[in-house]
């Protein structure tokens, strides 16, 4: 591959710093010359380390009302955002895609890898809840948004060949690539910071969860199962619109202690007893950042923690998200505990390292621009 190849980077959004934004960070750690794009580009000041305050070329959705805090309100109008992005003078199009990123137009003979999170969820295979949550699922807004979302489908099946090698984050994603788009795909798994954690030995006497608390990661589900467990103690560290809800469920052996930040999540990491996650996740970090700090995790079995988690070495599955299933895999992980070695626990994360990442994608894009 020549050095002097010229790289456009795509992004569908840049408004916080999580899970995609970490393999945009360390896209641009291989590519730190390479330009950026993006919807649009709303980071504050103290969050713009991560594209290592490069400037951002944005589209017109940068402009509308009340972008700022409503631009998933513009999803209608993404498409023809993102085509409007001009990346024709650059060898090489590397989108961090899960929603429209991918599609921006590209001229023959141009190569375009996607490093795709997951096909756009909205469209494809959370539409039901996508449409729940929002109040959009019934009468005249729910025939309204469907079309729209149908729109959106059929233009995200149509781009598709604008990408010459589609890279999932997981086989997980990588099986709905195959499904829904009919097309190969190599696995890229994305970067966790293993070496921001230390694997401890001890452990105290509690149970960890720690998410953002929206609907699908099931937070209120864990806090109802060790409710039911009065004699184990659960802690949880998180935000979100399902707190209260959480809250509810939250017997007096579970300790709620809202946001914290990395330091104090880190500190419960490495003393907890296991790390609890009933999320059916696309990839997952949380799991694989408590296997770092050696610590087993009790997960339910189904997305990519099926790829990240050896059972009985490194953590347990549990088959179905119901109160029973998470107190028989407590019972199970205790009957066991004996047997998780911390040292495997977290070599099994220094498989996902940041620097592992940064050497498969280089040699990808050597093999691409072959």
């Amino acid at each position: 591959m020549r050095d002097d190849i010229k790289i456009a980077v795509i992004h569908d959004w840049l408004v916080t710093y999580a899970g995609a934004e970490r393999l945009l960070e360390q896209v641009l750690a291989v590519f730190p010359d390479a330009d950026l794009f993006s919807l649009v580009d709303f980071l504050p000041p103290d969050k713009r380390f991560f594209i290592k305050n490069k400037p951002v070329r944005t589209s017109f959705l940068q402009h509308f009302p009340l972008a700022r805090t409503k631009y998933r309100s513009y999803l209608p109008f993404m498409p023809v955002a993102i085509e409007s992005l001009d990346v024709f003078g650059y060898d090489l199009v590397i989108s961090v895609s899960h929603a429209v990123a991918k599609g921006v137009r590209t001229a023959p003979g141009q190569k375009h890898i996607c490093i795709c999170c997951s096909p756009i969820r909205y469209a494809w295979d959370l539409r039901q809840q996508y449409l729940e949550e929002s109040g959009l699922d019934k009468g005249i807004k729910g025939l309204l948004a469907n079309f729209m979302l149908d729109r959106v489908k059929a233009w995200d099946l149509a781009v598709t060949p604008r990408v010459t090698h589609f890279a999932a984050i997981s086989e997980y994603i990588g099986r709905r690539i195959k499904n829904n788009y009919g097309r190969d795909y190599s696995v890229l798994y994305p970067p966790v910071y293993v070496e921001q954690f230390e694997p401890v030995e001890k452990r105290e006497n509690f149970y960890l969860t720690a998410s953002r608390m929206v609907p699908y990661k099931k937070i209120p589900l864990i806090a109802e199962a060790f409710s039911a467990m009065p004699g184990k103690e659960l802690v949880i560290i998180g935000d979100g619109p399902e707190f209260s809800k959480v809250r509810g469920k939250a017997g007096p052996n579970v300790k709620l202690l809202g946001y914290q930040d990395s330091n104090v999540l880190r500190d419960y990491l490495q003393r907890a007893k296991a790390f609890v996650f009933a999320a059916e996740e696309d990839f997952g970090i949380a799991p694989l950042e408590a296997q770092a700090c050696g610590t087993p995790v009790i997960a339910y079995g189904a997305g990519a923690v099926r790829e990240t988690i050896i059972e009985g070495k490194t953590g347990l599955y549990f088959e179905s998200q119901t109160v029973e299933a998470i107190v028989d895999a407590v019972g199970r992980l205790e009957s066991l505990e004996k047997s998780f070695d911390v040292r495997e626990i977290r070599k099994n994360a220094e498989r996902f390292s940041s620097e592992r990442f940064r050497r498969e994608l280089k040699k990808l894009v050597s093999e691409v621009m072959v």
